[in-house]
């Protein structure tokens, strides 16, 4: 594994209703919700580290610390980066940002632990 502090990478994707707050149940307008937006930073944080883990290794989010600051409508693009800043033992953390075509519209920080899927999995069946 070659992971260490600074590696980041950046996902672009559109915002659909399957994104939207009513979709979610998290409110009644058709804007991007804070799940949807939360789930795409922790892809984002996932999608940047698998490649670098041994087979049969994945990570599992363990922590979200984020601020959604301002409304994305449907049908816009938005754009996620993640940078990984900590790296101890198996846990990993990261800094993250979301932003549209106005800007700013999330940030915050999430944390990862390393797992082995077949140990992982044996003890929640």
């Amino acid at each position: 594994m070659d992971l260490h502090p600074g590696i980041e990478l950046k996902l672009t994707k559109t915002v659909t209703p399957n994104d939207s707050a009513k979709n979610y149940g998290s409110g009644m307008v058709d804007v991007l919700a804070t799940p949807a937006m939360i789930g795409f930073m922790e892809q984002t944080c996932l999608e940047l580290v698998l490649p670098l883990l041994e087979q049969g290794y994945n990570t599992v989010g363990t922590e979200v610390n984020i601020k959604h600051m301002k409304a994305t409508p449907i049908g816009q693009q938005i754009e996620c980066i993640a940078r990984l800043t900590k790296v101890d033992g198996r846990i990993l953390k990261f800094e993250v940002e979301v932003t549209d075509s106005a800007g700013k519209a999330g940030e915050g920080t999430h944390t990862r632990a390393i797992v082995n899927i077949e140990k992982f999995m044996s003890k929640i069946e």
